[in-house]
């Protein structure tokens, strides 16, 4: 029990136990633990993924206990990510630097220098740093909320990454609809999707959006920023790549057949890069394709976008922001934003748009055009011998296949 060494010692008489949220109050704050990890980076440290009220921020301690539950109180370090868009609560990272971090098990940010009467402490992971990977790709999708029901598109999109290459899904649920329910169920019972449980509105007033003055709010977007973060250090050892985007997006390549090949390319040609950006192109649900070929009686009773109908891509906007999302390896990034990862080790790329494109299929950007003024793209039909079967499978499988007139 190397802890006694320190006069700040002492034991926890309670039981230590992990939290059942997968977010946590902190006692006599305004402030909530979401996870904790060990940053082998920065010589071991403790990083607690938190979620801070910038204008209520006071000191905090971190009390970080062994398996025999011998705990140490130690000063923090609160790192406010920059890009909090106004709101008051943001993610931050709680830094927590002392001696024998390497043989906590447990920590608890506090707001007193000595607490042993806590018993919520989060459980600290990463502790191995692995070299051989469980998945190639990971897609940490963030923040289903409103009773979100695109069915279809959520369908077309799984098998569409899966086709891809992709292994594992990740998505922090806040509220999803009756019929999505089903379709989570089945993902998660196929194993390749992780449903992070995250009840951001049992807490705080969320906005639904990033503008604060026109969604009002305490945090950005439900809260998007910090499940970003929580998902790379998450996959940090369990993934080589991390893709950052919303289920209605596809990173796609155009020049390759799957990811792998795409990102051993772009690996091989840029190895110092450790974030990978690609730009965001909206097909608007409002224009359809013509023939009508995947207008599918089938489907005609599954709620919501068909992706393959919309093969109609807006024009680049010049001297208009257009938006990236990212494909990164976890282990170089030490804070990200939705759009560009702020804190890295290595080089940021940004990939042609002819090699790779994001495919984003949802309400017009430039609803003024006529689909004379937007470019065809029929990139997913490439797709479409495995991709049809597999949704309709899904689809069955999920119940939701539903007999049609």
């Amino acid at each position: 029990m190397p802890f006694k060494e320190s006069e700040h010692a002492f034991y926890n008489t309670c039981k230590i136990t992990d939290p059942i949220n997968s977010i946590t109050p902190i006692r006599d704050s305004e402030h909530f633990m979401v996870s904790a990890f060990i940053d082998h980076r920065l010589n071991g440290v403790i990083r607690v993924i938190s979620i801070i009220n910038r204008n209520r921020l006071q000191p905090l301690y971190c009390v970080y206990c062994n398996a025999e539950q011998v705990c140490k109180t130690v000063h923090t370090e609160v790192q406010i990510h920059s890009d909090h868009f106004g709101f008051p609560f943001h993610v931050s990272d709680v830094i927590c630097k002392g001696k024998h971090m390497q043989n906590a098990t447990h920590v608890l940010i506090s707001t007193k220098d000595s607490d042993n009467s806590a018993t919520e402490y989060l459980p600290i992971k990463n502790h191995v740093r692995m070299n051989t990977f469980k998945y190639n790709f990971t897609v940490c999708i963030s923040n289903l909320f409103g009773d979100y029901n695109n069915v279809l598109q959520f369908a077309q999109t799984m098998e569409m990454y899966k086709l891809l290459g992709v292994q594992h899904v990740v998505i922090y649920n806040t509220s999803s609809g009756p019929d999505l329910e089903k379709l989570l169920k089945h993902y998660e019972t196929e194993g390749i999707l992780q449903i992070v449980p995250w009840p951001i509105d049992q807490f705080l007033n969320p906005s639904s959006g990033w503008n604060i003055k026109l969604h009002k709010g305490d945090i950005h977007y439900y809260g998007q920023l910090v499940t970003h973060n929580e998902c790379i250090y998450r996959h940090m050892y369990q993934s080589k790549y991390v893709l950052l985007n919303d289920i209605d997006e596809i990173i796609m390549p155009y020049k390759h057949a799957s990811l792998q090949s795409l990102m051993e390319d772009l690996q091989s040609a840029h190895p110092r890069v450790s974030v990978f950006l690609f730009e965001s192109h909206v097909f608007p649900t409002a224009q359809f394709e013509e023939s009508g070929k995947f207008k599918r009686a089938e489907w005609n009773n599954v709620p919501w976008v068909n992706i393959l109908e919309h093969i109609y891509r807006e024009p680049y906007r010049k001297n208009i922001y257009n938006p990236t999302k990212m494909i990164v390896n976890p282990r170089n990034v030490q804070q990200t934003s939705v759009h560009i990862s702020l804190q890295i080790y290595g080089y940021i790329h940004r990939v042609a748009f002819r090699v790779s494109r994001m495919v984003h299929v949802r309400d017009p950007m430039q609803g003024n055009l006529t689909k004379n003024q937007l470019f065809e793209d029929k990139r997913m039909w490439d797709f479409e011998q495995k991709l049809i079967p597999n949704v309709d499978q899904t689809l069955k499988l999920s119940g939701l296949l539903r007999p049609h007139l």
